[in-house]
């Protein structure tokens, strides 16, 4: 009995290594993949964590194509469904979706190909798959399983909070033979805590694949008056003609950012919820299906984006929390390439931010967690060591050696002894009845003249005027960086008022001396060409003709436009790329690439193999020697 189920348990994972390479084109398992599989496939139940990229969404799609009957998917966003289905769709597999934007025939027939089991996977907002209607469809269908993705929407401490999530522990108890798998990529301890409790799925065995992505460089700005010209700058330098989503707090200075970064050549769209829903489907559409398209969005946009090949993001305001800024991070770069994570921000940011959290009507209990990890975030952004290990170590990883890929690492900070500074500034907080924000305490340190000051006598303080040894930029660095690591605090409700802690003290009595880091000037301007060789080749990345990178991508854009579907959809930037090395001159040369599966293969093979070989030939008609770029 025990070797029959054995055999059988093997048989499945055999089928599965099957799907991996004739459906979805790959030769072998992602660490992590083959395990979670098993698992799957065998009707076990799982809570996975897996960073973005990191190929989570085969871990459903496979056991869902392996066990008999349809994988129902939990998703969290309408307008992203359409995408995914067409992309298992251009791979074979018989996908669909339900939701509000069909109209009722095709919902009708939908439903009877679910109910004749015609589907392989089906893709379901959670509002629509719990309504009674959607649970006796499903009550009368055979199912594969419950894959729940974004499953930290569930979690009412994290971010992109879902209530209707909460319903989905309902599932279980309606289907317990249907196996359930919860997916995200961005949850801390507590959170995956919180996941599996509300979810009912405590019990099912948990996968952590880790939280590093390698591919993407972090690098950290402070704000001042030309920060515009330097996100503008970094585009045109690292990522001209590329994909990118650019955050901002609010929807105003989305709009005033998008119009900016068009009236300088770019193709920059808005997204925010005082869009209408025709404008945001549109700029989200165009995101997804053009190349070189920046995104200039409010938090409203990202979640659930499928785009491989985005190779920034940045962000024009402070995020609220690491685990915020992680997955905003996260979509850059899903296609293991080279990418980049740039960020702006100043104390502005933290007052903002605080106002915000204390202007909400959520419990004292939530402001106090969202406050801690609001002071993580400001701490990452003062770090004078490698960010990714701090990144890493939030959410309990350890990486033992600084990463290379970030700006620390690549130029690390200079220091100073900023004891003095630090003691005038702080005394100068007291001394001025800690009532007042930086910019009045800043003039009474230089010793500003005016009819405010002279009012309120603070030109006949101590501290007055003792600060002329540093501008008012510098005088911002130190009250900055004293707020981030914890001498200083912001009062929300006070107007951005400063106050002193208690961690200041030993600074004041003199009993410690604090360093702080020098701010950096705005980089200079570098050629691309410059870049890319100081950054090398990222993980998995091949020395490829870029020429002939660019015929592909051509045909591919080509090939996309006539079906009415996004680029990548066809094949990849990474895809491309192998392709561009190795110059395939066969369809069995060709089945080799990363990523050319059977039905891909069939439908697109002969059009790539035809422009590789035209390429090879060379403008003369002759045949290139292996190895040699043409031009």
């Amino acid at each position: 009995m025990t070797e029959t189920y054995s055999g059988h348990k093997e048989a499945a994972m055999e089928q599965a290594r099957a799907v991996l390479r004739s459906t979805f084109g790959f030769n072998d398992f992602r660490p992590a993949q083959e395990e979670i599989i098993r698992h799957l496939v065998n009707g076990g139940e799982a809570l996975v964590l897996m960073p973005t990229g990191g190929g989570k969404s085969l871990c459903y799609q496979i056991p869902a194509l392996v066990r008999e009957g349809t994988g129902v998917v939990v998703s969290p966003l309408i307008a992203l469904m359409q995408d995914q289905v067409d992309a298992l769709r251009q791979v074979g597999v018989r996908a669909a979706y339900l939701n509000s934007t069909l109209d009722a025939s095709t919902a009708r027939a939908t439903e009877q190909a679910l109910l004749a089991g015609e589907l392989d996977l089906l893709y379901v907002a959670p509002e629509r798959l719990m309504t009674e209607r959607m649970l006796e469809l499903l009550a009368r269908s055979r199912l594969a399983l419950f894959a729940i993705d974004e499953a930290h929407c569930v979690s009412q401490w994290g971010h992109n909070f879902r209530p209707e999530y909460l319903k989905l522990s309902a599932l279980h108890e309606r289907f317990p033979e249907v196996p359930r798998v919860a997916l995200t990529a961005t949850a801390d301890a507590p959170t995956r805590k919180e996941i599996a409790e509300r979810l009912g799925l405590v019990q099912a065995r948990r996968f952590i694949s880790g939280f590093d992505r390698p591919n993407i460089r972090y690098r950290v700005t402070q704000k001042h008056s030309g920060t515009r010209n330097e996100l503008l700058c970094f585009i045109r330098d690292h990522h001209d003609g590329e994909a990118g989503i650019v955050y901002c707090l609010s929807r105003k200075k989305v709009d005033s950012t998008a119009d900016w970064l068009r009236e300088r050549g770019l193709t920059a769209l808005p997204y925010h919820a005082g869009l209408t829903k025709d404008e945001r489907q549109d700029h989200q559409t165009r995101f997804l299906r053009e190349d070189g398209v920046v995104m200039v969005a409010t938090i409203a946009f990202g979640m659930g984006i499928d785009k491989p090949d985005v190779r920034f993001v940045a962000h024009l305001d402070l995020p609220k929390s690491l685990e915020a800024y992680y997955q905003e991070t996260g979509r850059a770069g899903r296609d293991g390439l080279p990418a980049d994570a740039w960020m702006a921000y100043g104390l502005q940011d933290v007052i903002m931010l605080r106002q915000m959290l204390e202007s909400g009507e959520a419990s004292e209990d939530f402001k106090r967690i969202e406050r801690a990890r609001l002071e993580a975030m400001l701490a990452y952004c003062e770090l004078t060591t490698c960010r990714r290990q701090r990144l890493l170590a939030y959410f309990g990883e350890a990486l033992p050696e600084p990463c290379g890929n970030c700006d620390i690492c690549l130029e690390p900070p200079e220091t100073w002894d900023a004891t003095l500074a630090a003691q005038k500034a702080l005394s100068c907080v007291h001394r001025t009845g800690q009532r007042f924000g930086v910019n009045h305490v800043l003039a009474v340190l230089l010793g500003k003249d005016s009819e405010r000051i002279r009012s309120l006598g603070h030109d006949r303080l101590s501290t007055y005027g003792i600060g002329t040894e540093l501008d008012a930029t510098g005088w911002r660095a130190v009250f900055r960086q004293l707020v981030a690591v914890g001498m200083l605090t912001v009062d929300a409700e006070g107007f951005g008022a400063l106050k002193l802690t208690d961690a200041c003290r030993p600074v004041l009595r003199g009993e410690r001396r604090i360093w702080l880091r020098k701010d950096a000037r705005p980089a200079r301007r570098t050629r691309r060409r410059e870049r890319t060789e100081a950054r090398g080749e990222a993980p998995g990345d091949t020395a490829h003709d870029p020429a002939l990178f660019e015929a592909l991508r051509g045909l591919r854009r080509r090939l996309a436009d006539a079906q009415g579907v996004p680029a990548y959809i066809i094949f990849n930037d990474a895809t491309l790329r192998e392709m561009a090395a190795a110059r395939p001159r066969s369809l069995d040369e060709l089945a080799q690439i990363s990523g050319v599966g059977e039905r891909k293969l069939t439908s697109y093979g002969n059009d790539f193999l035809d422009l590789i070989r035209d390429h090879l030939r060379g403008p003369a008609g002759e045949t290139a020697a292996p190895g040699t770029q043409t031009t």
